[in-house]
């Protein structure tokens, strides 16, 4: 059992009762436990990556430099290298580390990761000028459209404006209605 739960020995203080445990679990600790759990994990990994690229680069001097009194210190860095990537293996089994294959395929292909980061930020925003746009487009056309009608019909548009704002008004208390709790509190939404 992890710190994040808590066990309680049902009866008699657990001499002579029925021995039920029961298990409660503290939402914001778990979560809180949950976060350091996989911050923990990706430590683990990196510094076994480092281990790893270390090993090899230790390998990499002994190949190079090798003559038949190198062979028992390769075969001992071998060895080394094997036990810590299959170290690396059985973290990775336990992390929940998602890496989208375009990350991997730029790191193949000798690029930044980075630029991924960028390529897509850079996407969303030239998606995002369509739609914002259009608004834009409407925004300017409802306010050209409620200059002329004012112009022209100018009770009917004031009437037009304080029913809107009456909308507004009864939909925002709506809200806020909702929010409130019997005791006059707000509710908050919670984060998971």
């Amino acid at each position: 059992m992890d710190s994040s739960q808590s066990t309680v020995l049902g009866g008699n203080g657990g001499s002579g009762g029925n021995g039920t445990l029961i298990s409660q679990t503290n939402d914001i600790t778990a979560s809180t436990a949950g976060a350091d759990d996989s911050m923990q994990k990706l430590n683990q990994v990196s510094n076994s990556i480092q281990k790893t690229l270390g090993l090899i680069h230790q390998l990499y001097l002994t190949v190079s430099t090798f003559n038949a009194a190198f062979q028992m210190p390769l075969l001992q860095r071998i060895n080394g290298l094997v036990v810590e990537l299959d170290n690396m293996v059985k973290l990775a089994e336990k992390s929940n580390i998602q890496v989208p294959m375009e990350v991997v395929n730029l790191i193949d292909d000798g690029k930044n990761p980075d630029e991924f980061s960028k390529d897509v930020i850079n996407s969303c925003i030239a998606k995002n000028q369509i739609p914002k746009g259009k608004t834009d487009a409407l925004k300017n056309l409802r306010k050209h459209l409620l200059e002329e009608l004012e112009q022209n019909f100018p009770d009917e548009v004031e009437t037009f404006r304080e029913s809107r704002a009456a909308a507004a008004a009864e939909l925002k208390r709506q809200a806020q209605a909702q929010s409130a709790l019997p005791n006059g509190d707000v509710r908050v939404k919670s984060e998971h």
